[in-house]
């Protein structure tokens, strides 16, 4: 089932029609990223680092969750290389680096943003932080590398958090 989720910038007033195929908010993070065409590469990314009890745990979290297309820009074979149970440990921080603890809306971050004088500084999961700026309307999130991934859908409610799409894998160091 698709969804159109329709969001209003706070700050520029801008209007971003996203269509995601995600489902209804009854359902915890990881049980709706398991019924979505999007998201088939970070669910098995999740059980092979054995995060999936935690992350449907009652938490809240908040999820930058990175769809297929975002994995896919990885370079070939990382992908492949990661789900190797010898890695199991770098895929963890990984993934931990785009969970943060708590229920975080795009109103918090872009008020943030503002606050921080066009800067906010979200510290994950995993202990390393993200930048999040605002760029011609959109919220973009600036990994430990200087690689930017921007948030196309927000506010996508669960029953333990918010997942918040991205479309680009962001990295810690």
């Amino acid at each position: 089932m698709k969804i159109k989720t329709i969001f209003k910038t706070a700050v520029f007033g801008f209007i971003m029609l996203i269509s995601v195929n995600i489902v209804a908010q009854d359902k915890t993070i990881v049980a709706t990223a398991a019924e979505s065409d999007d998201f088939t590469t970070l669910v098995t990314a999740v059980k092979a680092a054995d995060l999936v009890e935690t992350l449907s745990s009652e938490g809240p979290f908040t999820v930058f969750a990175p769809t297929n297309a975002a994995f896919a820009k990885l370079p070939e074979g990382t992908i492949a290389t990661l789900l190797k149970p010898e890695n199991k440990k770098m895929l963890q921080s990984i993934l931990t680096y785009h969970v943060v603890a708590g229920d975080v809306k795009a109103s918090d971050v872009i008020a943030m943003i503002k606050k921080g004088n066009g800067m906010a500084t979200i510290t994950t999961v995993n202990g390393a932080t993200l930048t999040a700026k605002m760029k011609d309307g959109a919220v973009y999130l600036e990994d430990e590398n200087g690689n930017w991934s921007k948030i196309v859908a927000t506010d996508l409610d669960q029953s333990n958090g918010v997942i918040h799409v991205i479309d680009t894998v962001v990295m810690p160091k």
